[in-house]
């Protein structure tokens, strides 16, 4: 499939009262790719995400869908075409899986559209996409941390939208449950060509994954392009302060950042 919507930001300033969090960034998000968002806790990672999903005014400049200010859109059309999962999602209490999940489809509701065998047919898929049918009638209380997440993303996948932003996507899972969710954004994107923005803490997870990176610091973009192209031992210097060693992945062939740390330093060969 092919991507069928622009997202892009023009001198975009964002703050919380009085403090500025991005300052003036522009960017196009590449249709029918992966991006990931990366740097360091507090550079405005989520804060643009929020922006770009419209869960936060510009001070200034403006997020455009298919060139068109995102403000200025109708609610229902956003949400049927941009996606979020946030950072930390809250489900009313007592909520269960499968219903949490059928709340994805709320978009696609209406006066003449109502609930359908459609519809459970795509939460079915999604519930088994994200490897969680078995808990469908649990409560969302009763499931761990990773577990939660997966349903989110569920919900998320449940929407079907064009555009998918997810905000640290992997927290709470445990090393073979982000691979697992890594791969099922990455087979979204390539069966459904689902534009997919993530924000990631690990670079090296950003870099295997993701078609595009955005590096930001202190509200800047920093770097954009490809992770084999922007990616180097100066770029993770100038975004997160760290020396470091960048190698090619032997599994991905993507880079791969290997920190050098103070009591790591290599002893010279005698």
């Amino acid at each position: 499939m092919t991507a069928s919507h622009t997202l892009s930001a023009a001198s975009l300033t964002l703050a919380y009262g009085d403090r500025a969090i991005v300052d003036g960034l522009d960017l196009d998000v590449p249709a029918g790719a992966i991006t990931a968002i990366i740097g360091a806790n507090g550079c405005g990672k989520s804060t643009l995400l929020r922006a770009l999903a419209r869960l936060l005014k510009p001070r200034s400049g403006d997020v455009h869908l298919d060139g068109v200010a995102l403000r200025t859109l109708p609610t229902k059309r956003v949400a049927r075409t941009l996606g979020l999962l946030p950072q930390s999602p809250i489900a009313p209490e007592g909520i269960v899986v499968a219903d949490l999940v059928g709340r994805g489809r709320q978009p696609h509701q209406g006066v003449l559209a109502r609930w359908s065998a459609h519809d459970d047919e795509i939460v079915a898929q999604a519930l088994h996409d994200t490897g969680i049918a078995d808990l469908a009638d649990r409560s969302i209380d009763e499931l761990s941390g990773g577990q939660r997440q997966r349903v989110w993303i569920a919900m998320a996948l449940a929407q079907q939208t064009d555009i998918l932003l997810l905000d640290e996507p992997t927290t709470f899972l445990d090393v073979a449950h982000q691979i697992e969710v890594l791969d099922l954004l990455t087979d979204l994107n390539r069966t459904r060509g689902t534009t997919i923005v993530m924000v990631l803490h690990d670079m090296n997870l950003a870099a295997r994954y993701a078609d595009h990176l955005f590096a930001m610091r202190d509200g800047r973009l920093i770097a954009a392009g490809p992770p084999a192209d922007i990616v180097s031992a100066e770029l993770v210097r100038e975004v997160f302060d760290l020396d470091s060693v960048v190698i090619g992945d032997p599994v991905s062939g993507a880079p791969i950042v290997l920190p050098r740390g103070r009591h790591h330093v290599v002893a010279p060969a005698l």
